[in-house]
């Protein structure tokens, strides 16, 4: 089956009926966190199986766009089908430190998903979090284009290009907020549940290689902007990633099973905060 056919037979987005009635809105919140991304479709499986459901979400970077997926309608199983078919070499095209990749090849991955849908189409409530290099204010996307909207939340600066919205310059969203609970809570959410996918946010080197140096600031920078995310979540999911690079694709299966590990201990407590009633 090809990648077309597979995302648009329209049954993925169909209305599937609820056998229970939550007593609180919940929202979802996906962490940024590269590579790692592939544990938020794990804790999706995990919340398909114990028949859980935000009609709220929101996401940064890698969050964003795993985020968009599920708004959008795609399950678990449809994911880790569009993960097989993705070839990561058409969209970071430049392996150079300093020579960003387009940020239309994200764009243009999630264009053959969804098409040109915008926000108000998904059948849940959906927003992401930017930066705007020009002002460096967070930049909170809810209406407009998605495959657009997802490629700037996803735009990692020096990895990708900035991506042009309006008078905004966007790039990657956890530069500010790489948990946007708070966003969740702005769109209703009553109870959120966060899955934080970076286990080595904040970790230090005792490497003095450049690139080395360069990517542990920038996870130390990481540590207070997931303060605002903790402090609004309810309940925060966190596999254990750490033997897990944010930039490679190895180890994906077993990410996603120690997504699932980890959503599916914290089940019982969230069916006990959402006030879940068969």
């Amino acid at each position: 089956m090809g990648f077309l056919s597979l995302f648009k037979r329209g049954d993925a987005r169909a209305a599937k009926p609820k056998t229970y009635t939550p007593k609180f809105k919940a929202g979802l919140s996906l962490s940024g966190g590269g590579a790692r991304g592939f544990a938020h479709i794990g804790a999706i499986r995990a919340f398909e199986e114990n028949d859980i459901d935000f009609s709220i979400v929101t996401g940064t970077s890698v969050g964003s766009l795993v985020g968009s997926l599920y708004a959008y309608g795609l399950n678990s199983q449809e994911m880790i089908e569009l993960a097989k078919s993705i070839d990561a070499r058409e969209i970071r095209t430049s392996k150079l430190f300093f020579r960003p990749s387009p940020s239309k090849n994200i764009e243009n991955l999630m264009y053959k998903i969804y098409e040109n849908i915008k926000f108000s189409d998904l059948p849940k409530r959906f927003a992401l979090s930017t930066v705007d290099l020009k002002t460096g204010d967070e930049v909170v996307i809810s209406e407009g284009n998605l495959a657009k909207a997802v490629s700037a939340s996803c735009a990692v600066p020096l990895v990708f290009t900035p991506v042009e919205w309006g008078n905004y310059r966007l790039v990657d969203g956890g530069l500010v907020n790489v948990i946007p609970s708070d966003v969740a809570r702005q769109l209703g959410a009553e109870v959120v549940v966060s899955v934080d996918i970076n286990s080595t946010r904040g970790s230090g080197t005792d490497s003095i290689k450049i690139f080395d140096m360069f990517f542990t600031v920038f996870k130390i920078a990481m540590k207070s902007a997931a303060v605002k995310g903790i402090m609004n979540s309810d309940i925060i999911i966190k596999p254990d990633l750490k033997t897990y690079k944010a930039t490679k694709f190895e180890g994906w299966t077993e990410m996603i099973e120690e997504g699932y590990r980890a959503a599916l201990e914290a089940v019982p407590k969230i069916k006990e905060l959402i006030g879940y009633k068969r």
